[in-house]
């Protein structure tokens, strides 16, 4: 996650469309920092939770699935995380590695109860394929190996995420720059860390290593709260509801550029009251309040990593 964190500083040191606004940061800070909202994981009961390892394999595949709403004005995360935990729950054989590899666009759509063809659901359906050929493949089937094979450490999940399934691998390149973000790999270890609250599965030694998994929902938040700001013409593009592409200058800068607000908005935590704040409660904190406010506009852009 180091990576994460460097390549987005150098991003934002070289941004063209967005910046980080210090005192925005400060402001933030002074509002929240005796009392930052503490949101639990699952405040919404949406997830499926047995304390075993079926909940590992439900958080995998929920995750591989877990992008662009955003074409479908009716969907949301919500209803995938509430779909695909009824469905185990009438079927636990429902994410075993070889069905996953079997799965239709209309039988995931069946699985979710949604009446109409998802948003890339081509690609949900190929990473559900992937997922599965690799869970047989390496896992013995299992997504909780993969766990088990980690170390109990957040960046070696990640790392070993990234390296068995090309879809997790959410990097790019800026002005000849690599790029790493990996808000889906990441995500998962937080979902694990949250579900079992860091204890089983979910214990990891270093789970202040993770970073905030840049979304549509985030930098909306960040510039609401004036710690991002957006040149003009992303403005015009944002309120006009125009596509920003994948990769392009401006989508980068919008997801490196978050990570790296809400980096140094918890180094300004911790440096004010002493108090260690984590990355994933920042973003639970920012997601939640994203969510909340159905009326801010957020970037739109066509991606399996988000």
């Amino acid at each position: 996650m180091e990576e994460v964190r460097a390549s987005s500083a150098w991003v934002a040191s070289h941004s063209s469309h967005v910046t980080v606004d210090s005192v925005g940061i400060e402001k933030v800070v002074e509002s929240v920092e005796n009392s930052i909202p503490k949101v639990e994981w699952n405040y919404e009961g949406i997830h499926y939770f047995d304390n075993g390892p079926l909940t590992v394999q439900y958080l995998f595949v929920l995750d591989a699935l877990n992008f662009c709403f955003w074409p479908d004005d009716k969907l949301n995360y919500d209803d995938l995380a509430s779909g695909l935990k009824s469905a185990l729950e009438n079927d636990q054989s429902v994410f075993d590695a070889d069905r996953l590899q079997k799965y239709t666009g209309p039988e995931l759509r069946a699985l979710l109860k949604w009446p109409r063809p998802l948003p890339l659901e081509d690609e949900r359906v190929r990473l559900m394929h992937e997922v599965g050929y690799e869970l047989e493949k390496s896992f013995g089937g299992k997504a909780s190996n993969i766990i088990n094979s980690c170390g109990k450490s957040a960046t070696n999940l990640v790392a070993i995420i990234a390296r068995h399934f090309p879809g997790f691998r959410d990097h790019t390149v800026y002005k000849g720059h690599q790029v790493f973000l990996y808000k889906r790999a990441q995500i998962f270890a937080a979902d694990v860390w949250g579900a079992f609250k860091g204890k089983g599965y979910g214990e990891f030694s270093d789970v202040g290593s993770i970073t905030i998994f840049a979304d549509y929902i985030v930098p909306a938040v960040l510039q609401q709260l004036g710690v991002l700001k957006y040149s003009s013409n992303l403005v015009k593009v944002i309120e006009a509801n125009k596509e920003i592409g994948s990769g392009t200058e401006e989508e980068v800068e919008l997801r490196a550029c978050s990570i790296y607000a809400v980096e140094k908005m918890r180094d300004l935590i911790v440096k004010r009251t002493g108090k260690q704040v984590l990355s994933v409660e920042l973003d639970l904190w920012l997601w939640a309040y994203g969510v909340s406010n159905p009326a801010l506009q957020h970037h739109r852009t066509l991606s399996i990593y988000y």
